[in-house]
């Protein structure tokens, strides 16, 4: 039986979810801030935390920007619950969403809860879950949890050159999270492949054809 649009972008919501918070729980539980684990030259797993967006990347007051985390999903859950039954909307473009949604959702669980259940130890102890005395913030006032980390490549630069000259390059830098990854490849994705349907959401189901000869009168391209 072919599963709908709601149904699908339920079980994306939910696992992403799932893995995401098991990640960060582990991570935080089990690496002091600031641990490295080196998986390959190119992967690691360093633990950091930000109060910011995607990619530890600060903007404006912690508490707006959760808040605005916890609007924004609210309205990605409200338009995959239009899309539920669309049968004119791509699978891919659904998936997309549900994508962006539970990313969205995967870093507004840390905002909201994480100062609340875990303490912020001196490293190099870990974080403990639901500490006896309590965590080391208030509500919508958490941390979010990064560990990704993909140094793909590295070079000084020719002394030679302006500015940057004997400086050290790491190309890409940014550690980021499951959630991240999750909504930063489906916007990728939908524009690639979906910037018709962002360009018009509203696309409507076509009609079907209706005996009524008063619905043909009113509609005759109806019968053409």
């Amino acid at each position: 039986m072919k599963i709908s649009n709601g149904k699908l972008a339920a079980l994306i919501i939910a696992l992403v979810i799932v893995i995401d918070q098991a990640v960060k729980i582990w991570v935080k539980t089990h690496f002091y801030y600031g641990e490295e684990l080196e998986i390959t030259s190119w992967f690691k797993i360093l633990f950091i935390e930000n109060n910011g967006m995607a990619f530890g990347m600060e903007l404006g007051s912690k508490l707006l920007l959760t808040l605005f985390r916890i609007v924004a999903s609210c309205a990605f859950i409200y338009y995959l619950w239009r899309l539920r039954n669309r049968s004119d909307v791509p699978r891919g473009y659904v998936v997309c969403i549900a994508l962006i949604t539970a990313g969205a959702l995967g870093n507004v669980i840390d905002c909201i809860a994480y100062g609340l259940i875990f303490n912020n130890p001196i490293p190099p102890q870990v974080a403990q879950l639901f500490p006896p005395d309590g965590g080391y913030g208030t509500l919508f006032n958490g941390r979010v949890v990064d560990m990704l980390y993909f140094p793909l490549c590295e070079w000084n630069w020719p002394g030679w050159m302006p500015m940057i000259g004997g400086e050290h390059f790491v190309f890409f830098q940014p550690i980021f999270n499951i959630a991240d990854a999750s909504l930063s490849v489906s916007v990728f994705v939908l524009i690639l492949f979906y910037a018709r349907y962002l360009a018009n959401p509203a696309i409507k189901q076509e009609e079907q054809p209706d005996d009524d000869s008063d619905n043909d009168s009113i509609h005759p391209e109806a019968n053409a």
